[in-house]
């Protein structure tokens, strides 16, 4: 490692995806400009991405769109021509990442240990942070900084929304009632099994109707799946506000930030809510809380991943590969319903949060 006695003229970031892994990023983009104040970042992000995070201070973003891949990185080369960087972290193992990174000049070109590495990254960077077991995956993002011999942490946001955003809040939110979002699903892959159940789902809200008279909003995006489990939750249910499909990441973040409470599995506003402080009820069975659960919020988890693996693999954590995926369609019935209710009660009896 070669730290900087003066600060580097200039950064370049690349971290393309997803929502959560972004707002992981922040911080350690926080930390650099408390400790670099006057070194201009550049930070190459996802199109979709950039749309919560456009206006942050101090960031030039320069958008990837997975969509149109090649006339993307086209477009990518032609804004770097001529540029060059002080330092490249390379903040995202994948190829598509790699591929990003050849139009990205810079004499330091700092990526991941090679056992995180993946899709050949040691191949396009010449330096390596040091490898470190059992980490969350912020705290493994820090190690860049750490790398470059920062050791004090910013870990704040300060991610803008405006005005408009935060009226459309309050409009919507009745003063006289704690205000729980519940966003019921994570993004859809190839056997990635996060999401809870409708019908758990509806059990829960009219716990928290019947005990604190919550006012619940469904949250998510225009997907066919979300789009069915709003249907569903709305059919046992009464007087739940529906919002899937009709928000914007900044109108979501706007409604995270007012909110008393929000209830997610494994997913992007579980990040989004530690961003602003806002209490989080992650719901982890086939993934590991302490690597993504929601970072401030480790208390509230509710974490029934142990029990999964154990189930899957008849293993205990520490024998398998960290962050090891439960692939059960089923693990997620792990989580019951008082298990949830019991972090809801720790967060809503609260006097200041009722009343």
């Amino acid at each position: 490692m070669s730290p900087y006695n003066s600060a580097p003229e200039s950064i370049c970031i690349i971290r393309l995806s997803a929502i959560g892994d972004c707002c992981h990023v922040l911080p350690i983009v926080r930390t650099l400009q408390n400790t670099w104040p006057d070194t201009p970042i550049t930070w190459i992000i996802g199109k979709t991405e950039y749309s919560l995070l456009t206006g942050a201070n101090g960031i030039e973003f320069i958008t990837f769109d997975k969509n149109k891949s090649l006339a993307s990185w086209l477009d990518i080369r032609r804004q770097l021509k001529g540029r060059k960087f002080s330092v490249l972290l390379n903040m995202h193992a994948s190829m598509r990442a790699n591929l990003i990174s050849t139009a990205v000049n810079a004499n330091r070109r700092i990526g991941f240990d090679r056992a995180r590495a993946r899709d050949y990254q040691w191949l396009f960077t010449n330096e390596q942070i040091p490898a470190v077991k059992h980490q969350h995956v912020m705290d493994g993002l820090f190690g860049f900084a750490e790398y470059l011999s920062i050791n004090n942490r910013n870990e704040s946001w300060n991610i803008p929304v405006d005005e408009a955003e935060h009226e459309y809040t309050k409009a919507l939110r009745n003063s006289n009632q704690p205000l729980c979002i519940i966003s019921p699903c994570s993004s859809q892959r190839a056997n990635n099994f996060r999401n809870w159940s409708i019908d758990n789902y509806i059990k829960l809200i009219k716990y928290m109707q019947d005990k604190y008279n919550a006012q619940i909003v469904l949250t998510g995006a225009a997907t066919k799946i979300e789009q069915e489990y709003a249907h569903g939750i709305l059919a046992g249910t009464q007087q739940v506000t529906n919002l899937i499909g009709q928000t914007g990441l900044k109108r979501l973040l706007a409604l995270i930030d007012c909110a008393d409470l929000l209830i997610c599995p494994d997913s992007g506003p579980a990040h989004m809510a530690t961003a602003v402080n806002t209490p989080v009820i992650g719901l982890y069975a086939t993934s590991n809380p302490e690597r993504t659960g929601p970072y401030k919020s480790k208390h509230l988890t509710v974490n029934q991943y142990p029990q999964a693996i154990a189930k899957e693999f008849g293993k205990a954590i520490q024998e398998l590969r960290w962050g090891q995926r439960v692939r059960d369609p089923e693990a997620m019935g792990i989580i019951s319903v008082q298990d949830v209710i019991e972090k809801v009660d720790c967060v809503l009896a609260k006097p200041s949060v009722v009343n």
